[in-house]
C-alpha cells in the first residue's frame, strides 16, 4: 500500500463550500484526491508539464515506479532509456576531457 502525506493549504471559502455542497457520500479528502489524480492524468498529457517530469527522473526526484505512476509505463520507459543515455554521453565527455588533459 501507498504511504500517504499530510498537506494542508489554504482555499476560498466558496470553493471549499461548493465542495462539501457537491460531497453528498465523500469527504473533502476524498475530493481534493480524485481532483488532483484528475488533473495529473490530463497534465502528464502536456509536453510542458511531461517534459518537468522527465526532467524530475533524470536528476532522480522522481524514481521509476514514480514516474511510471504519472506518465504510464510507455513513456517512463522512454525516460529510462533516454536516462541512460545521457549518463552515458556525460561519462564519455567527462572521460574525453579527461583524456585531452
Amino acid at each position: 500500500m501507498d504511504s500517504s502525506t499530510q498537506v494542508h493549504f489554504r482555499a476560498l471559502e466558496r470553493l471549499i463550500e461548493q465542495a462539501d455542497a457537491v460531497a453528498a457520500e465523500k469527504n473533502r479528502t476524498d475530493i481534493l484526491i480524485e481532483a488532483l489524480r484528475e488533473y495529473l492524468e490530463n497534465a502528464s498529457d502536456e509536453e510542458r508539464v511531461r517534459q518537468a517530469i522527465a526532467n524530475a527522473y533524470y536528476v532522480d526526484r522522481l524514481d521509476f515506479e514514480q514516474t511510471k505512476a504519472i506518465v504510464g509505463d510507455e513513456t517512463a520507459q522512454n525516460f529510462r532509456v533516454l536516462k541512460r543515455q545521457l549518463t552515458d554521453d556525460r561519462l564519455s565527455a567527462d572521460i574525453a576531457a579527461v583524456l585531452d588533459e
